[in-house]
């Protein structure tokens, strides 16, 4: 009879293994990046990479620095020059609601819809009919993306350069975790009338190609968890309450 009882326990054990390490490898195909990409290379062109272009409640630092003294010491601010983000923000220009930005001793400039070189030639333009030898430093101060769900670090991140694209916003947010669906990463974009709802798929190589492969400004990336989380996450009481109830069974059927 002891003998019995260890066969069905042992095959119990052996019927439960397979689907416990399926459910333990079910997010694998989920979290590979790039599929395809492995034994070959190639090149991928997107046309996305243009510029970001300026928008109404931007905020752009606009530094002037100038071979004349008295130039110089014109645009010189009384705050210390950390050059860090509070400083850059407190001696930032905001666009106003009709895309302008007001610039000391210039009339109001259009910026919206330029770029930042753009923006920047046109600033350097205006000034230059009023100093000599000055040039002009633009840096677009409210360049932030915020990236949550199933990764390492999540929160919203200041971004130093124009242009981040989603595996460099992943990797600030300490990579995705070992559950997370990469083929379902939500992108939310803020537009002027409202949100745009976008899902991706970052195992595929053609996100390279995609036009929501540059992120903007305020963009806000989501990395859901795949279904076989919560189902892992169980599957220890699982395997305890299945093995209690073989047992159970097993001693009724043994009296």
């Amino acid at each position: 009879m002891k003998n019995l009882t260890t066969y069905f326990l042992k095959m119990a054990i052996v019927l439960m293994l397979p689907a416990l390490l399926l459910t333990g490898c079910a997010s694998r195909k989920n979290i590979l990046m790039l599929q395809g990409l492995s034994e070959q290379t190639g090149t991928f062109t997107n046309s996305g990479k243009a510029s970001y272009k300026l928008h109404k409640g931007d905020n752009l630092y606009i530094k002037v620095y100038s071979v004349d003294e008295k130039t110089s010491k014109f645009f010189q601010s009384d705050l210390p020059n950390l050059m860090n983000q509070t400083y850059m923000f407190l001696n930032s220009y905001t666009i106003d609601e009709s895309g302008f930005i007001h610039v000391s001793f210039i009339d109001k400039l259009l910026v919206e819809g330029l770029s930042i070189e753009e923006s920047k030639n046109l600033i350097q333009k205006a000034l230059n009919e009023y100093f000599k030898e000055c040039t002009v430093v633009v840096k677009l101060v409210s360049f932030q993306v915020s990236v949550l769900g199933e990764v390492n670090s999540p929160g919203s991140f200041t971004i130093e350069k124009e242009q981040v694209n989603l595996f460099q916003a992943l990797g600030l947010a300490g990579g995705a975790k070992d559950f997370s669906n990469l083929r379902k990463v939500t992108l939310v974009r803020q537009t002027d009338t409202g949100s745009q709802v976008q899902v991706l798929d970052m195992t595929n190589q053609k996100i390279l190609e995609s036009e929501f492969f540059y992120l903007m400004p305020n963009d806000i990336v989501y990395i859901q968890p795949v279904k076989a989380k919560t189902n892992i996450g169980s599957a220890p009481y699982l395997l305890i309450s299945t093995l209690s109830l073989a047992l159970l069974a097993l001693n009724i059927f043994l009296k």
